[in-house]
């Protein structure tokens, strides 16, 4: 079975269809957009999959603990964790702003969700999995967590923080029978951060496409088949890994 945080939408929501349409059992799970989560339970439900969804703060541990708990309730096991639930400078959630002017709530806030979340749902999902004997975990981390782009300090720290977190991770595992991974998307259609920067300049999205060295976004299904990748019984030899998504930016 597969747990998806942050699955109310975009890469998230494609992700744990994915699973669902490999064969998995989901559990979706947000704080934010309820409607969102719901509609990707039954959304699986339609395509003759079986899916959850549990309501989860990933910043608190008392939320994150309960998740992993009703989720080994529901289905037995906790076999893959997509840890992608975050938040970004998007010009509407989150101001795009400059370290010298951050506020520190915004600090706060991106780290809490960003990074301490990835800790958090780590901590409890590696625990499980280690007393199984096996599983794959992939964290999102983002290109901007391997390029620096100014106004976006927080979080770009707090994605570069998921590849380190992942790295270490994926060393105390290594002999466990638990890989742990990370997908670095580059900027992805149908994702609330790009469509609230286009609403917040609409020329917005046509100049990121033009900095792309393959000439577009991404898509959410083409993050969603990596996870499912990294999951796999294909990438049994991949765990440390940082994968980047995004149609050449970080070689760029």
């Amino acid at each position: 079975m597969a747990l998806v945080t942050g699955g109310a939408s975009g890469i998230g929501r494609i992700t744990g269809i994915e699973f669902a349409r490999a064969g998995a059992r989901v559990v979706v799970t947000t704080d934010a957009n309820l409607r969102g989560a719901e509609e990707t339970v039954q959304t699986i439900k339609d395509a003759g999959g079986e899916a959850s969804f549990i309501r989860c703060n990933v910043s608190k541990e008392q939320d994150v603990e309960e998740l992993v708990h009703k989720t080994v309730e529901l289905y037995g096991s906790l076999d893959f964790a997509f840890n992608n639930a975050g938040v970004g400078p998007d010009g509407t959630r989150i101001p795009v702003v400059s370290i010298a002017d951050c506020t520190e709530e915004v600090w706060d806030r991106t780290m809490n969700v960003n990074l301490k979340g990835v800790w958090l749902c780590m901590k409890h999902e590696i625990r499980q999995m280690t007393a199984q004997g096996h599983g794959a975990i992939v964290n999102t981390s983002s290109v901007g967590g391997l390029k620096a782009l100014p106004g976006f300090g927080p979080y770009g720290a707090s994605k570069s923080g998921v590849i380190g977190l992942t790295k270490c991770a994926a060393l105390e595992c290594a002999r466990s029978g638990v890989r742990v991974n990370a997908v670095c998307p580059g900027p992805t259609g149908g994702t609330r951060l790009l469509e609230n920067i286009s609403v917040a300049n609409p020329e917005k999205q046509a100049e990121l496409a033009n900095q792309i060295p393959m000439g577009r976004v991404g898509a959410p299904e083409e993050i969603a088949r990596a996870v499912v990748w990294l999951c796999s019984d294909d990438a049994a030899f991949v765990t440390g890994h940082a994968l980047s998504v995004d149609g050449g930016v970080a070689a760029s």
